[in-house]
């Protein structure tokens, strides 16, 4: 009796302490707390003197010695940021560091554009006097930049370029023929920043002398129209959008002479119907660097403008069957000796390091293997060295190496399994390392440049990996899954809490999928969603299938000119391998995607009907022909060239075949896959008599945020949704 007493005790104890560990996620918890988030170091960046690097802390930026940690200084208070006639100061967050390391600009009141760009009313701060001044009073200014002597200014106002000097607080206008929706000086039109990601499009020459810009004339673009509800009339915002095959901006680069006033045309050839990519200055003063890419974009040339007559010639020039990888753009820099420059290219196959000479001819690849660089840190020019992190020990891990130009004497910094990121000080004495895997939150430390060894933590999150184990988090495990085509696509998935292998489970397939993309990688991020829908018993899974990146050229781009074909096939025989599990109820397979993930969930729920049984689709593109060219053209050509590329794995052309429950969401304000995707998409289902569920945000744009509760109400739906369809149907049904 006083055994089972005893026994009886000890369950119960048991059962409580399982209770009070194993506390439950809420929808509220996950998108309104941020109990969940992970510490940071915030706006860490490297000061000249290689000891030091400066960090923002709440109310102040400061100096910190790399080797002990110790404060060096302060560089300035948020106290010393309150304008002439405020009581309240301007935000650290964001700021720019002048190169001698005099000034620091400040942005404030910033009103967002499109995806990264933004106007502000910017602040100068002087350490040397200790004095704060705004920048300008004739209206908020885009992209400030500081010349490379700090005494001047440079930034972009209603389309036209200016110049403030601080010296003699004279403001300049430089270009005249700014016009909204037709002349573009200084920063780039909607297509170039998203597909180009660049927003500058103006550069200060090293000596300070020069300036030289991008010209946009988007006279002949079409316009699209978006529309915002919420008062008497809608009102309307139009830009110009280019679609694929049709006309594009004519961009034009310029140089202006600050000592002469004057402004020189470079001479970028006759054809106008290409791409100006980036523009970047040689370590002369004299010489211009423009990217030239063709409308295929599978031919890239480096061209070499005489900034005083504008006469340019070709040095370098590459050329793709495919494309060129545009993530290789900002990777192009010119040594300080005037006679070598260094890029990256996927000529051999997989994304590497070249060194050249000034004339383009090839001095060494210093990098190679069946492996990618996924970034390029560091050059350390005295020593020939180059730092680089890449995917040598797998595709799904992250590392960092060091090795010579000759590409010899390679050393890894990070042996550590998981997601290496760097920032190395000026001389390459230290980094600062961030490192993570797939379920261990970000650790910041400092790092010997030479060997690699930690010398100090600066912020862990041992306190978020309790919280997380308070919930039962369940880890996320890779696996691979071979195609019968042979294939071996990667994958993860997050397991039910306390899961029961004697159970069936439904599955949720979480999916993005677009070219060069990667959503499998051992790195911390955001699955909170993800973890509550295994606490409620569902199964998560990502993939990632042909078209993705990080695995080599052939992997990523054998869907060129066919987007969605093979990225659906290998979706829905993922989807056929988990519904021969055990634990897997195959008639409850679902899948979630967002953009190209919204395209890729349609795709399976259509032509692959058979295996999936429920989607999600938020903001898709339903039809190619409805997006800009830069990015669609690029994988696809044009529709004039490749009609069937287009209409062959259209969602639009497939809606017969749909069977399962469908939930489609978009922004009504969506810039970027304007919501006549999904507008047309319900007109095809219309007259295919299915029924579907829709969400509309009026005034959302592609992340559908704006708004008191948008994002809660968001996702909300789209759990009760799944929590409806895929987890409450049975098997028997």
């Amino acid at each position: 009796m006083k055994k089972t007493l005893l026994l009886f005790v000890i369950v119960c104890l048991i059962s409580s302490l399982q209770a009070q560990k194993e506390k439950e996620l809420t929808l509220d918890l996950v998108f309104k707390s941020r109990e969940f988030s992970a510490k940071r170091a915030q706006g860490l960046q490297p000061l000249q003197d290689g000891k030091r690097y400066i960090q923002i802390k709440p109310d102040s930026i400061n100096a910190y010695y790399y080797e002990t940690g110790n404060l060096s200084e302060v560089i300035v208070t948020s106290d010393e940021l309150i304008p002439a006639g405020d009581s309240t100061s301007i935000p650290i967050w964001g700021y720019e560091l002048s190169g001698d390391e005099s000034k620091i600009l400040f942005p404030t009141d910033t009103d967002p554009i499109y995806r990264y760009s933004s106007r502000s009313n910017y602040f100068v701060f002087d350490l040397k006097t200790r004095k704060l001044t705004q920048l300008s009073s004739n209206g908020k200014q885009g992209l400030a930049d500081f010349s490379p002597d700090a005494t001047k200014v440079a930034f972009v106002r209603d389309n036209n370029l200016f110049i403030k000097n601080l010296n003699s607080n004279e403001e300049k206008q430089i270009t005249f023929d700014g016009l909204d929706r037709h002349i573009i000086n200084g920063t780039t039109d909607w297509v170039y920043e998203e597909e180009f990601a660049v927003t500058k499009g103006f550069h200060w020459s090293p000596d300070s002398k020069k300036i030289a810009f991008m010209r946009f004339d988007e006279s002949e673009v079409k316009e699209w129209w978006l529309p915002t509800y919420g008062m008497l009339y809608p009102d309307y915002h139009s830009y110009k959008y280019p679609k694929a095959g049709e006309a594009n901006s004519i961009v034009t680069i310029h140089v202006y002479d600050l000592e002469t006033g004057t402004i020189t045309l470079m001479d970028t050839g006759a054809e106008t119907d290409q791409y100006i990519p980036r523009i970047l200055w040689t370590s002369n003063p004299e010489n211009l660097a423009i990217l030239r890419l063709n409308r295929l974009q599978n031919h890239l040339e480096i061209l070499v403008a005489d900034a005083s007559s504008g006469e340019s010639k070709v040095i370098y020039s590459e050329k793709n069957k495919y494309y060129i990888n545009d993530n290789n753009y900002d990777d192009i820099i010119f040594l300080d000796n005037d006679k070598e420059f260094i890029l990256m290219s996927e000529k051999d196959g997989f994304n590497h390091i070249y060194l050249f000479d000034i004339k383009g001819e090839q001095k060494s690849q210093i990098t190679q293997g069946n492996w990618e660089v996924t970034n390029l840190l560091g050059i350390d020019q005295k020593n020939r060295k180059v730092y680089y992190q890449s995917t040598e020990k797998s595709p799904l891990e992250r590392n960092i190496y060091v090795t010579g130009f000759d590409g010899k004497k390679k050393k890894e910094l990070t042996p550590v399994k998981g997601w290496n990121s760097a920032q190395f000080s000026a001389d390459f004495s230290f980094f600062i390392k961030t490192y993570s895997d797939a379920n261990t939150p970000p650790v910041y430390s400092v790092n010997n440049g030479k060997n690699g060894d930690q010398i100090r933590q600066l912020a862990e999150n041992s306190k978020l990996i309790e919280k997380r184990n308070e919930y039962g988090f369940s880890p996320k495990e890779f696996f691979t899954i071979i195609t019968s085509e042979g294939v071996e696509l990667n994958a993860w998935k997050i397991m039910p809490h306390n899961f029961d292998s004697t159970k069936k489970y439904p599955v949720l397939f979480s999916i993005y999928g677009g070219p060069g993309s990667q959503t499998v990688r051992n790195s911390f991020g955001g699955d909170m969603w993800e973890q509550y829908l295994a606490q409620e018993g569902i199964i998560v899974v990502s993939v990632d299938n042909r078209g993705t990146g990080f695995r080599g050229e052939e992997f990523k781009k054998m869907t060129y000119l066919q987007l969605g074909k093979y990225e659906t096939i290998d979706q829905v025989e993922a989807a056929k391998y988990l519904g021969t599990l055990p634990y897997v109820d195959k008639n409850r397979i679902g899948v979630f995607g967002w953009s190209y993930g919204g395209y890729m969930s349609t795709l399976c729920l259509t032509k692959g009907a058979e295996i999936f049984s429920v989607a999600v689709a938020v903001a898709p593109v339903t039809n190619w022909r409805f997006y800009d060219n830069i990015y669609t053209e690029r994988f696809m050509r044009t529709p004039q060239e490749n009609p069937d590329g287009y209409d062959d794995n259209s969602p639009i052309n497939h809606v017969d075949k749909m069977q399962g429950k469908y939930l489609l969401v978009h922004g009504m304000a969506d810039d970027n896959v304007h919501p006549e995707n999904s507008y047309d998409l319900i007109s095809a289902l219309v007259a295919a008599d299915k029924d579907f569920d829709l969400m509309l945000y009026p005034n959302s744009n592609h992340g559908i945020y704006t708004g008191y509760n948008t994002r809660f109400h968001l996702y909300k739906k789209i759990t009760d949704f799944l929590m409806k369809n895929l987890k409450g149907v049975s098997e028997e049904e």
